[in-house]
């Protein structure tokens, strides 16, 4: 498949690309169908996906303290549709997975990419190991490798053919993408300080540019709005994320956990691809890309950020590393493009090894225990006591997992001053028999309840038992919200 199409447009010169190589499709496919049956199989719910699917039954709003509604939402959908069928809640997710793997490539045809360069960008984005650990799971950061690359295809393809439709289709996606995971706004500002250093400058002399930024912000503004009248919970998230990264190894590890993430082939093509764009005149329209994921790298090397915060980038500059081996081999060096395929193979391997820590990763037996303690304890106090009992979680994960407890199980809601859970509503003022989860009773010292353990649940947290408030959960609650997991 290396024959080509010709665009022409206003103000353009006319281009050729080679036309989508087949095996994209295959590679797409195969990963569809892989995190569908993953999803499908899998019987419990990794916590952050725990939390989506609380919230989005009982709280679901314009945004929460780190989480805007998008995932939520399709949370809260799928459980409507089909009540507790995972398969069902992991559509979305997974077929977002594989939509990454199309997208890559269709950047690396963009750049000119011939099939070679498309499948092996296909391959690097399909085995990147944070994206194959989560794809399936229905979180905000297993949406977010689709919309960046989105954002990134349309960037570059205006770069060739200078079409400002493509421009304004850039607004409700970046709207959507902010309404998904908050970092995309940053992305958004680093891709305009980046066209404005590297070009395309011509970019930002279009009014579609300027309208789509508009259109963009005004499909965000509802979950903005919300974090400013909550005292933007969200910002205050950049320290806690930075102290609980520390404890992984801090900035010089976190930065290169966010390169070895792109996998064993994505981390080369990420590497080559991050120097060619200055080195290569071909991709030189292109350096922005480039630029961007640098200057976002020591952005979160220098604050501590997540490790998967770039995994949406992944995919854009191994599509430049992969046209800069074409371009080795287009003018004779071929002397380690052998590399490639066995690189290809092995990346595909780790890539099965972390499908099998996914697993583990959601394994039902953790929640299932804990829940089923919190239900035992419940049944055995007195049944004037027990209308009045109220399950309170040090931390935001137990909450989820009791609010995402089987039906059965008769369990009341959860409640937690933690993160998201620290913004929903506190409990009634007369629940003051408290059945609390977490290490630190001392979290619920404001309401003067005397807690006893009861059960040990491992890991240091315990479940505890009291009652003997003397103040009511309507008066301390904002004392108990913290954005710090226990």
């Amino acid at each position: 498949m290396t024959s080509s199409t010709t665009v022409r447009h206003s103000g353009a010169a006319p281009t050729a690309v080679p036309r989508l190589a087949r095996p994209v499709g295959i590679v797409a496919g195969v990963v569809a169908v892989v995190h569908l049956v993953m999803g499908a199989l899998g019987r419990g719910y990794w916590f952050d996906e725990a939390l989506m699917l609380a919230i989005g039954r009982h709280h679901l709003d314009w945004g929460s303290a780190d989480q805007p509604p998008v995932a939520p939402a399709l949370a809260g959908l799928a459980d409507v549709l089909a009540p507790g069928v995972n398969g069902v809640l992991r559509i979305v997710p997974s077929l977002a997975t594989a939509g990454a793997v199309v997208v890559a490539a269709l950047i690396a045809r963009e750049l000119g990419g011939d099939r070679r360069a498309q499948v092996l960008t296909a391959l690097a984005q399909a085995t990147g190991l944070w994206v194959t650990l989560f794809g399936h799971f229905l979180t905000p950061y297993s949406l977010e490798p689709l919309q960046w690359a989105l954002l990134l295809w349309l960037l570059v393809r205006w770069t060739r053919v200078r079409d400002d439709r493509l421009l304004l289709a850039v607004g409700p996606l970046l709207g959507l993408a902010a309404l998904t995971k908050f970092q995309v706004i940053l992305l958004g500002a680093v891709l305009v300080l980046a066209i404005g250093v590297a070009g395309p400058r011509a970019m930002l002399r279009r009014p579609a540019f300027w309208w789509a930024a508009l259109l963009g912000a005004l499909i965000a503004s509802p979950t903005l709005v919300w974090q400013a009248v909550h005292g933007w919970p969200q910002l205050r998230m950049t320290s806690v994320v930075a102290q609980e990264s520390v404890l992984f190894g801090g900035p010089g590890p976190n930065a290169v956990a966010m390169l070895l993430l792109a996998g064993l082939l994505g981390t080369v093509l990420v590497v080559v691809g991050a120097v060619a764009a200055f080195t290569t005149p071909r991709l030189r329209p292109y350096r922005f890309v480039a630029v961007t994921f640098l200057v976002l790298w020591i952005v979160f090397a220098v604050t501590v950020g997540r490790a998967y915060y770039l995994c949406g980038l992944h995919g854009a500059v191994a599509a430049l590393g992969a046209v800069w081996f074409q371009e080795r081999r287009a003018t004779g060096r071929r002397r380690w493009s052998w590399v490639a395929w066995p690189a290809g193979v092995l990346s595909v391997a780790l890539a099965a090894a972390m499908l099998s820590a996914s697993a583990g990763a959601a394994d039902p037996a953790v929640p299932e225990r804990i829940v089923g303690e919190v239900a035992r304890v419940r049944d055995g106090l007195p049944p004037d006591q027990r209308d009045r009992a109220v399950v309170v979680g040090g931390s935001y994960i137990f909450a989820a997992y009791v609010d995402t407890a089987a039906p059965a199980l008769g369990l009341p809601p959860g409640y937690s001053g933690n993160r998201s859970y620290g913004y929903f509503d506190p409990p009634p003022d007369d629940h003051d028999v408290v059945i609390f989860l977490g290490r630190d009773p001392g979290l619920l010292a404001p309401t003067g309840v005397v807690l006893r353990p009861v059960t040990d649940l491992g890991d240091g947290n315990r479940i505890w038992l009291g009652e003997g408030m003397t103040h009511p959960w309507s008066q301390v609650w904002p004392q108990l919200r913290t954005l710090v997991v226990d």
